[in-house]
C-alpha cells in the first residue's frame, strides 16, 4: 500500500509541470468560439471615496459574462455581461440591501447590463474595450483597460484569463445619493476591478 501511495505521488509530481505550464498569451493560440465566464475564478470589486478619507469597497456575488472570439479577427470580439444588483456585498449583511436599493435602485432596476461595442489592442497582451453600460436604466458608454492573461488547455480544459480595470461616474447614471451637499460623503467616481476566467463551451 505504501508503494502505491509513492507511486502515486510520483506519477502527480511528473505531470505538475504540464498542468502548471505557464499560459501563452498570444492571443492567435486562443482558439475560436464561444467562452463562458468560470463563476467560480472571477470576481467584481467596486471602489468608492468615502468621506475623502478610505475607499469603500463592495463586490458582486451573482454576475455572468461570456465573449465570442476569432483569432483571425481579434477585434470584433464581442463581450456581454450581467450583474444581478441584490448580489451586491458590503461585508455587513445588515447593508448590503440598503446600500443596493439606494445607490444601485436594485428593486426598479435588477441588473447592470454591458455589451462591447469595440475593442482596440494594445502592444502585447493589454489593449482597451468599450461598450454600452445599462445601469439604473441609463445606457452609456464606458471604457476598461484589459489586460489577456493568457490561454491554457491542459486538466481544466481549454482556459482564457482576464483582468480590467475601469472608473465611470454614478452621477451619469443618475446615483447622487450621499453626493451632494450638505451630506457630501460618497464620491462619483467609481473603480470596477475586474478578474475573469474562461472556459471554451
Amino acid at each position: 500500500m505504501f508503494r502505491s501511495a509513492v507511486a502515486a505521488f510520483a506519477l502527480v509530481l511528473m505531470s505538475a509541470p504540464m498542468a502548471l505550464a505557464a499560459p501563452s498569451t498570444d492571443p492567435a493560440r486562443m482558439p475560436a468560439g464561444t467562452w463562458v465566464m468560470d463563476k467560480t475564478h472571477a470576481s467584481l470589486i467596486a471602489r468608492v471615496r468615502h468621506m475623502g478619507l478610505s475607499y469603500y469597497t463592495v463586490r458582486f456575488t451573482d454576475f455572468d459574462a461570456a465573449y465570442v472570439y476569432d483569432p483571425e479577427a481579434p477585434a470584433a470580439s464581442k463581450v456581454t455581461a450581467t450583474f444581478q444588483t441584490a448580489s451586491l456585498d458590503t461585508g455587513n449583511a445588515k447593508f448590503d440591501g440598503d446600500f443596493a436599493d439606494k445607490f444601485l435602485d436594485a428593486d426598479a432596476n435588477p441588473t447592470i447590463t454591458f455589451a462591447s461595442t469595440a475593442i482596440t489592442p494594445g502592444e502585447g497582451n493589454i489593449g482597451t474595450m468599450t461598450g454600452d453600460l445599462t445601469f439604473r436604466g441609463v445606457t452609456r458608454p464606458v471604457t476598461l483597460d484589459v489586460t489577456f492573461q493568457g490561454y491554457a488547455s491542459g486538466i481544466g480544459g481549454q482556459r482564457s484569463g482576464f483582468s480590467a480595470r475601469g472608473v465611470i461616474r454614478r452621477s451619469e447614471f443618475g446615483s447622487t445619493f450621499l453626493l451632494n451637499p450638505p451630506l457630501a460623503m460618497v464620491g462619483d467616481e467609481v473603480e470596477l476591478i475586474l478578474e475573469l476566467e474562461f472556459v471554451k463551451k
